[in-house]
């Protein structure tokens, strides 16, 4: 495996420090010339070999996920609250 700091452009890694693996994989991809897929796994192995990144990304992927159940409870609930009160 290459060196962490050869892995990636510093363009790249100024993007996964923002927070944005999109923006990092289109770098990647753009410069390296590769496809999609191997410009997702480079970056993906870099995130992988850097603890930080991989606490920021792991924490906003969880957020994600909260926010998303809290949305289907709402939806849920809302769902409920019709057939309860109006169509019942």
């Amino acid at each position: 495996m290459t060196e962490h700091s050869e892995a990636l452009l510093p363009e790249a890694i100024d993007a996964l420090q923002r927070g944005n693996k999109i923006e990092a994989i289109k770098i990647v991809r753009e410069a390296s010339k590769l496809n999609l897929k191997d410009a997702k796994d480079r970056v993906d192995d870099y995130v992988k070999n850097d603890p930080v990144l991989q606490q920021k990304f792991a924490s906003a992927q969880a957020e994600t996920t909260g926010s998303l159940v809290r949305w289907l409870v709402l939806i849920a609930l809302a769902i409920a609250g019709y057939y309860l009160f109006v169509a019942g």
